[in-house]
């Protein structure tokens, strides 16, 4: 995966999406797990996309789309049990996808969040045989949830695809004020630099633990850092890495993990940095706001998002 992640201009393809996906950040109200979001610019099961859904799709941030260049992400239960979580890739041709290449020391990383970008997690399955994906999630609380398959198909681009999962029960909706200072287990981690739509936007994200710089950063995955940005709204999904690389003789191992992004639009986004130290990988959160022309406005139809 390149160092400045790279979403593609969506233009008007947006508006071909059905569905705005804020809807369920801003209601709260019992979730079925039983619902079906058909219709959100995705190919469920069963469905063959026309010529124009296709294009619309390939037009779209990562995320957007289900399917995309013949590629398909399609999982087994969008209402899975606490503890079982299962999905496959499928090809150009229909069959599931068993070959990927590494990325960062895995052949998939699998993003999961709410859609109010609560309950984030980033979690790495493992491959069947038979091309079936499993890893042991459990979703933390009721309320629609949208899962982000990153991956490079081996002889294909890199890519990320979404599909929609729920959890049934009452969901209560969280907020994310603005924040460039994340505090978690005891650490500190401050972000700097602006984003700016369009353009690539250098970030630098500062770890420390009770006020001292934490300079022994562990490698995870082959980095220092792991930032994936959402946009609030529609969750167009952003993954980046930071500038070099644990051992490349010029990068050193904090305080400071350096990133350039780029965001398709202004907007609110939602930013998760994944770090490693003490043997443990923890995840600070920001919001962060930017200028430039505003991404086209989607109209809730369903009460849940896509």
């Amino acid at each position: 995966m390149n160092t400045t992640a790279r979403l593609a201009v969506f233009g008007g393809a947006l508006a071909l999406l059905a569905a705005g996906g804020f809807a369920v950040g801003k209601t709260a109200g019992p979730v079925s797990a039983a619902t079906s979001d058909a219709g959100h610019g995705e190919t469920h099961e069963g469905a063959m996309p026309n010529h124009a859904e296709m294009a619309a799709a390939d037009a779209l941030p990562g995320g957007l789309a289900a399917s995309k260049d013949g590629y398909t992400f399609t999982v087994a239960d969008p209402a899975p049990e606490p503890g079982r979580f299962s999905f496959t890739i499928t090809g150009p041709d229909g069959k599931p996808v068993t070959a990927y290449d590494v990325e960062h020391e895995k052949r998939l990383h699998l993003i999961v969040v709410r859609r109010d970008t609560a309950g984030f997690q980033h979690v790495h399955p493992e491959l069947a045989p038979d091309g079936t994906w499993s890893v042991p999630l459990t979703l933390p609380a009721a309320g629609s949830y949208r899962a982000f398959a990153d991956f490079a198909p081996t002889g294909g681009k890199p890519m990320t695809l979404g599909a929609d999962l729920s959890v049934a029960g009452n969901y209560q909706p969280s907020t994310h004020p603005l924040s460039r200072t994340a505090q978690v287990d005891g650490y500190t981690v401050q972000l700097t630099g602006d984003l700016t739509a369009g353009k690539t936007s250098p970030l630098t994200l500062s770890v420390s633990r009770g006020g001292v710089p934490v300079t022994d950063l562990q490698p995870y995955l082959g980095a220092y850092g792991h930032l994936v940005a959402l946009r609030e709204g529609d969750l167009a999904y952003l993954h980046v890495h930071p500038d070099g690389e644990p051992g490349d003789g010029r990068t050193p191992a904090g305080p400071q993990v350096k990133f350039a992004a780029e965001v398709p639009s202004a907007g609110t986004y939602r930013l998760f940095l994944d770090f490693k130290h003490g043997d443990v990988v923890r995840t600070a959160e920001f919001t962060l706001t930017t200028a430039g022309t505003p991404a086209p406005a989607s109209a809730p139809a369903d009460g849940h998002g896509h």
